[in-house]
């Protein structure tokens, strides 16, 4: 398959890309809707706070050890096989996470994160080397998929929990629609989709330091998002909001954020460098976190607003950058892997120290201004990366 064949066949084109956002659908739904209900789950599965942030810990150490396996398993099997293979095991991932039993729930947490690691490598590759010409443009709607997924779930959570009673009823949702998906995508496995003339990169994404930025500045964005969206409820419920309207904020985090997940791969791709989109994310990271720092009983509307802006704008622009700072979709996969495993691995400790810190302090100071320096550090990198040239070349400026 390739852009050719798209060009003559048009209903095979947006076929295609129906297939590969609804898999893009399955990336973050599934994960972040236990955020509303943490206080409902920790009462029936009878655990520390600590030990609930293992059901997000887990999957960050899924995208950090199963990204750095899925190059290699995809020179072995079709990458389009692949990403079948990976809804499947998203699907029975989130079916364990139903069970009310913690062993159980980890297990279907290990399995969701491993099928999630693979495709938050395979996607960007697959945009890259499927649709070259439209890369950008691609990159963020499948950035503004996956955002809508997280947003979706966050605000169903609590209504489907009193609707149906259950704190379960929300997550049932995030286990059927991977087989949707994975029934949409078996079309996809007629095509015989072997990328060519793909010249082998001259040098090894873990040589490059401007791919070791890039790797800073994904996995510092992965850390303050998931704290954000396991812990975000919880200080807003220890702020004086209902749960409700905690629930409601928490989804606003990801609704803002929207238009930024869409807008910023567009702009990326037509900007020679993208250092203004990284001044612009730390602004809005910096005065979000020091809203709810000095203000967080007042217009918390505004500070998630910003935060909002700051995440969907953070994650596009990491995304985007696998196809902007590569020459081909093999360089992109690489980097992809290299960049999602070490980030993801150096995130998934995030969510259960923020856990343990809360346990030990019952506030959220120290916790934010952690957040504070987490962001800095993070466009820091992103400045490095940013500059003029792809991701093997030396003229940054």
């Amino acid at each position: 398959m390739n852009q050719g064949h798209f060009d003559k066949r048009p209903w095979a084109f947006f076929g295609a890309i129906f297939a590969l956002m609804l898999a893009a659908a399955n990336l973050r739904g599934g994960l972040v809707i236990i955020g509303p209900l943490v206080a409902d789950m920790r009462a029936d599965l009878g655990v520390s706070a600590s030990a609930f942030g293992m059901l997000m810990t887990l999957p960050l150490i899924c995208f950090g050890l199963i990204s750095l396996l899925v190059p290699s398993l995809a020179r072995r099997i079709e990458p389009l096989q692949v990403v079948l293979l990976a809804i499947i095991v998203i699907a029975i991932g989130a079916a364990l996470r139903l069970v009310i039993n913690f062993p159980v729930m980890l297990f279907g947490t290990l399995l969701l994160g491993t099928g999630v690691a693979i495709l938050n490598v395979l996607i960007p590759g697959l945009v890259k080397g499927l649709f070259p010409r439209q890369s950008g443009s691609l990159t963020g709607l499948y950035t503004l998929i996956l955002t809508l997924g997280a947003t979706l779930s966050i605000l169903s959570a609590v209504p489907m929990r009193d609707y149906f009673g259950s704190w379960q009823a929300p997550m049932v949702v995030w286990a059927l629609l991977p087989l949707l998906a994975a029934l949409v995508w078996l079309p996809m496995l007629r095509v015989k989709f072997t990328p060519k003339n793909m010249p082998t990169p001259s040098t090894s994404a873990w040589r490059l330091p401007r791919a070791w930025a890039l790797m800073a500045f994904m996995g510092l964005q992965s850390s303050v998002f998931y704290v954000l969206a396991t812990w975000l409820p919880r200080l807003l419920m220890d702020s004086g909001y209902s749960d409700i309207y905690a629930g409601n904020l928490t989804s606003l985090l990801a609704l803002v954020g929207l238009p930024a997940a869409f807008i910023i791969p567009i702009a990326a791709g037509r900007l020679e460098t993208q250092r203004p989109l990284v001044l612009m994310i730390l602004i809005t990271g910096l005065a979000g976190l020091f809203g709810l720092l000095l203000m967080p009983e007042r217009f918390a509307e505004v500070w998630v607003s910003l935060l909002g802006i700051y995440g969907g704008s953070s994650l596009s622009l990491a995304l985007v950058l696998f196809a902007l700072k590569t020459h081909d979709m093999r360089q992109a996969t690489s980097l992809s892997a290299m960049v999602q495993g070490l980030g993801y691995l150096g995130a998934s400790l995030t969510p259960s120290i923020v856990g343990a810190i809360y346990d030990f302090s019952h506030e959220w100071t120290l916790v934010i201004w952690s957040l504070i320096v987490i962001i800095i550090l993070q466009n820091t990198a992103g400045w490095v990366v940013c500059g003029r040239g792809k991701i093997d070349e030396k003229h940054s400026v």
